[in-house]
């Protein structure tokens, strides 16, 4: 049975409306107060200032849980293997950039380099080694990121990599793009893919929280000594069967 959520009514009481402006604020605090504790960490080791985002991430989502009622449910997390790897993830709100790294050992993600420039939160993203790419630079960015995240894979993170390239609306799928599975299959490390429906309680840049428990799922691992194409239709075919059994609406 497809879990039910509010969001898919699409009615916004006064009461969730306040409690998304109550996160933002305390979301907007925490983000004043945690970054410069990072900035001032610059110069220890990456685990320093890891440890001090961590502590943030965790604080939002507890956020997340007390003021929006928003929680999750976590079915695999026995699938994730002892061994760091890259994480190919469905991408549908900032839900996920939290969650995977609550749940997964120190991780990096690939993302777009303007997310840098941001206000306090991007210069404190750029001191969390983040592989950082122009998209309208195709070629270069496959290679900052062959060459970025195998160095980040030999210091033992793990990195995160959305195939789909932005936020897709829960109902409809982006074109997966190859380049997480050209990354594994040169470096030969496992590949765990991620499904979940966040996008219809935390839709792509809306300041509504809906209320309810987000479906996360944690797939088989890839074995990536086989063909970059198996590797990928492997990942695309697990995530999007799953999106197919926890979407509850068509579209936002």
């Amino acid at each position: 049975m497809k879990p039910s959520n509010i969001y898919s009514s699409r009615k916004a009481s006064l009461s969730i409306i306040i409690r998304s402006g109550i996160f933002y604020f305390c979301q907007t605090i925490s983000v004043l107060t945690f970054a410069p504790i990072v900035f001032s960490l610059y110069r220890s080791p990456f685990e320093s200032r890891y440890r001090w985002a961590l502590k943030w991430v965790r604080l939002n989502m507890w956020f997340l849980e007390h003021i929006c009622g928003l929680t999750y449910e976590l079915q695999g997390v026995e699938n994730i293997p002892p061994t760091n790897g890259i994480i190919i993830s469905k991408h549908q709100s900032a839900w996920e950039t939290l969650s995977i790294q609550a749940i997964f050992p120190p991780l990096v993600f690939l993302l777009k380099k303007e997310l840098l420039s941001v206000p306090v939160w991007g210069w404190a993203l750029s001191l969390m080694e983040p592989i950082a790419i122009d998209r309208g630079a195709k070629t270069a960015a496959l290679k900052k990121l062959l060459r970025d995240g195998e160095d980040r894979l030999k210091k033992g993170l793990w990195v995160v990599i959305f195939p789909e390239g932005t936020r897709v609306p829960p109902g409809q799928k982006g074109q997966y793009n190859a380049s997480g599975a050209i990354l594994a299959h040169r470096v030969g490390c496992p590949v765990v893919p991620i499904a979940h429906n966040a996008g219809e309680f935390w839709a792509r840049q809306a300041f509504l929280k809906y209320p309810g428990v987000i479906q996360m799922r944690i797939g088989p691992v890839i074995d990536s000594h086989q063909s970059v194409a198996d590797i990928m239709q492997q990942a695309e075919d697990w995530i999007e069967g799953q999106m197919a059994e926890i979407t509850t609406i068509s579209n936002v």
